[in-house]
């Protein structure tokens, strides 16, 4: 199954391709080598037949057909020229001198230079040895063979040709198999990928693809892919968690309206039940209303953009306000706030959706601080940007509870009975990102401290 996979693969199909093309430059690359080696043998063993060609022609011009004869004695008997060939012949070509007892006869008639083969050179030789010879004719008719045995070059030539044709051979064979060796694992770990998503597809999220620990690009690309399946799972387990809490928030108001107005239905008409009845209906369905209200505002934030109508905006102004419009809640509950720091404090972004965030801050800290305790805005500014933090001397968030409070519906109360529909830190976080701010919870020992960063405003 997974050779079938391999051989269908289009990376196979893509190395194969880049083995033709390889394999081509490399034959052109070694054949040019094998080109110029035997070249380079060949036209020394010229080089030394034409410079005895030479030296005997000299003596021939000098003094005719003695001295030629005596000059091919003479190169005969010298022992680095055992190689050499030598043949003088009549106009007739019956020899006069040389180490050849008879002229060839395919090199009758011919001119030049010239391969051939005799049994006489080497009468002990398994089969005739290759010979190269140059081939002259003088005006009185006679002719001249200077030659050399050149069975020895021929066979390292031959060496060569056969060492460059294994070679080539291997580095074919070699590139096949890692070929194959690097499409079978790469097939093999995309199988794997695949297996998995169908497995995940059939039993649920449940499934990670399996690392080999090599810590190569297949096991970073399996680390992110189950990164992206844990984040996916736990987005999920949110998007299940807040169904059940908007199901538990909307029965409670629900059920309470149903039996209420099933209650009013059954008995006379009396103006003023009646009218506290279709008062405290419309509180709950305000209560519903606002729910859903707030679920589509932090939508609306997060989808679309809305950094196009940023302008700079004071954070000490917005604080100011925020404190002044609770002021009179604080007051109610016995405590205290107010709002420092420094009086100006600019950041690029949309005063609506900072005024609601930070009020949603200061509401969360009046509503779950401390009764009679102190509340605080503070608006900071520095080199890397400005910030503004809400401060409360309550009993704080458990540090197990603070990576879960921005997540929608999400109340530390499990009973859900006080009021409240845990969408305020959401939408808060919502405008944080929208704003590129980030959002630290901090103690404050008592209380808790959030504090919303702002980057520097980039000059337009």
């Amino acid at each position: 199954m997974l050779l079938a996979k391999t051989l269908r693969s289009s990376t196979l199909k893509l190395a194969l391709i880049s083995i033709g093309i390889f394999g081509a430059v490399v034959v052109g690359l070694f054949s040019y080598v094998y080109w110029s080696t035997a070249s380079y043998v060949r036209s020394r063993a010229d080089r030394g037949i034409a410079v005895e060609q030479a030296i005997l022609q000299r003596a021939y011009d000098m003094g005719g057909r003695s001295a030629l004869v005596d000059a091919i004695a003479q190169r005969m008997a010298e022992e680095h020229l055992q190689t050499g060939l030598y043949l003088f012949a009549d106009p007739s070509y019956a020899r006069i001198a040389g180490n050849l007892d008879a002229w060839p006869p395919s090199l009758k008639d011919t001119k030049g230079w010239n391969n051939f083969s005799t049994q006489e050179w080497r009468p002990d030789a398994p089969h005739p040895p290759l010979l190269r010879a140059a081939l002259q004719t003088f005006p009185d008719g006679s002719h001249l063979l200077v030659g050399r045995d050149i069975e020895d070059l021929d066979k390292f030539a031959a060496k060569i040709e056969i060492a460059l044709a294994l070679g080539i051979s291997l580095i074919f064979a070699l590139a096949g198999v890692a070929s194959l060796y690097v499409t079978r694992r790469t097939v093999g770990r995309i199988e794997a990928i695949n297996a998995t998503s169908r497995s995940i597809m059939q039993s649920g999220l449940g499934k990670r693809i399996p690392l080999r620990g090599t810590r190569d690009e297949w096991d970073q690309l399996a680390v992110n892919l189950n990164s992206m399946l844990d984040r996916i799972e736990a987005l999920m387990g949110e998007v299940k968690q807040a169904t059940d809490n908007v199901a538990h928030d909307l029965r409670t108001p629900l059920t309470r309206m149903r039996g209420r107005l099933e209650k009013a239905y059954g008995r006379p008409r009396e103006g003023d039940e009646d009218q506290a009845l279709i008062s405290d209906t419309i509180a709950h369905l305000d209560g519903v209303l606002g729910m859903f209200t707030s679920l589509t505002r932090i939508s609306q934030i997060e989808a679309n953009d809305r950094t196009a109508g940023f302008r700079a905006v004071n954070l000490a102004e917005i604080a100011n306000e925020v404190v002044e419009l609770f002021d009179a809640a604080a007051e109610d509950r016995g405590a205290h706030i107010e709002a420092a720091g420094a009086p100006l404090a600019l950041v690029s972004g949309d005063r609506d959706l900072l005024f609601d965030a930070v009020s949603n801050l200061v509401d969360n800290a009046l509503k779950h601080g401390r009764d009679a305790g102190h509340v605080s805005v503070e608006v900071t500014r520095g080199d890397d940007g400005a910030a503004i933090s809400v401060a409360d001397d309550g009993p704080g968030i458990p540090a197990t509870e603070r990576r879960h409070v921005f997540k929608r519906f999400y109340r530390l109360e499990r009973s859900r009975r006080t009021p409240g529909n845990g969408l305020g830190l959401s939408l808060v976080a919502a405008v944080a990102r929208l704003h590129g701010a980030d959002i630290e919870m901090l103690d404050n020992a008592p209380g808790l401290r959030f504090r919303l960063r702002f980057p520097r405003p980039t000059a337009s």
